[in-house]
């Protein structure tokens, strides 16, 4: 897998925690995301995700489940509409503080602005250590999946497609082609 689409992909899933906050569900079909990573200085990655009911409710309880269980706030407001998270939660060595603003309709479109700040961990490629980072997501349903994909198709963008079902569970080792786990 490109070192970008796995990026790309734990960016997305960052966030996970926000949505797992009883959002509402996304309308089935294909949904394009567009994520701007600002402090990263990564150009804005596109790319398209098929959900039905079934995998959008299992995105939210495969990432989003274990996620919160490492944060000590978990702050969640509906302002008018509006989702306002604030949380704090930490994996490894390394603690982040995280603001989120989920904003949008779950049929249409929607966008998620966050701004975050890890202290702690080893040192991440493009990010100052304690330096906020910024990434904006901007979904919006564009109709029903095409003949050629199937719920939790990912498509990257350059021709590469995964299914998120298909990757490993927060806490799971890969798959590795050949490879049997030990007993």
């Amino acid at each position: 897998m490109h070192r970008r689409a796995v990026v790309s992909i734990l960016c997305l899933f960052s966030v996970a925690p926000a949505f797992a906050l009883e959002m509402p569900p996304r309308k089935p079909g294909l949904w394009e995301l567009k994520m701007d990573f600002e402090a990263l200085k990564l150009p804005a990655r596109v790319m398209q995700h098929c959900v039905d009911a079934a995998t959008d409710k299992l995105l939210n309880a495969q990432f989003g489940g274990p996620a919160t269980a490492a944060c000590s706030k978990q702050d969640v407001q509906n302002v008018a509409g509006t989702m306002i998270v604030d949380s704090v939660c930490k994996f490894s060595d390394a603690t982040t503080t995280t603001h989120a603003v989920i904003a949008g309709r779950f049929d249409s479109a929607y966008t998620v602005d966050v701004t975050s700040t890890r202290e702690g961990g080893r040192a991440l490629p493009s990010q100052a250590p304690g330096a906020p980072t910024h990434m904006k997501i901007e979904a919006k349903w564009l109709g029903a999946c095409a003949a050629d994909q199937k719920p939790g198709d990912i498509m990257m963008g350059y021709g590469m497609k995964i299914n998120i079902l298909d990757m490993p569970k927060p806490g799971q080792m890969p798959k590795m082609p050949g490879v049997s786990p030990r007993p």
